[in-house]
């Protein structure tokens, strides 16, 4: 079993989080709202436990990697202004990856494929490589079609398990 940590913590995060507790999995997954409210609550329902933070304020993550294993970074659909996207995409998740080292994540899954510009989604990607090769933490890229969402979740689950089969390996 494996805590894994969703941010964007949405419709398909809460698809994803219902999938792996039913592999026997917990759960935290983030929204942007405070503790209480809807969202919290639909992310409860999923089998998660909700997370107030919000990626944009990277500080307000750092306690939810607390006892993390696999990091899921699901932001390839957000929505923003372009500055915010590129944002998102860049600075915000390359600082998060700094704040992984000496925690207790063992993987990282970066949502590759969505409706946020390719671009960003190819430096958001670049930047996950370049970070876990530099910890030496495996990660995977997850390019499957947001909008199929079967193959979608299909491919979200490959990657966390095969993420946490390298993290048993090693």
């Amino acid at each position: 079993m494996a805590r894994v940590l969703i941010v964007g913590c949405g419709g398909r995060g809460q698809t994803l989080a219902r999938a792996l507790r039913q592999q026997g999995h917990a759960v935290r997954g983030t929204t942007r709202t405070p503790l209480g409210g809807a969202r919290a609550a639909a992310i409860e329902a999923a089998g998660a436990e909700p997370w107030s933070g919000d990626p944009d304020r990277i500080a307000t993550l750092t306690g939810a990697l607390d006892g993390v294993t696999v990091l899921c970074w699901l932001l390839g659909s957000a929505s923003g202004s372009a500055e915010q996207l590129a944002a998102l995409q860049g600075p915000r998740l390359r600082m998060l990856l700094e704040r992984t080292i000496d925690t207790t994540v063992r993987g990282v899954v970066y949502e590759a494929a969505g409706s946020v510009p390719a671009a960003l989604l190819a430096d958001g990607a670049r930047s996950v490589r370049s970070a876990c090769a530099r910890s030496e933490i495996p990660h995977a890229l997850l390019e499957a079609d947001p909008r199929e969402r079967a193959g979608w979740l299909a491919a979200a689950l490959a990657a966390i398990d095969g993420l946490l089969v390298a993290e048993r390996q090693s």
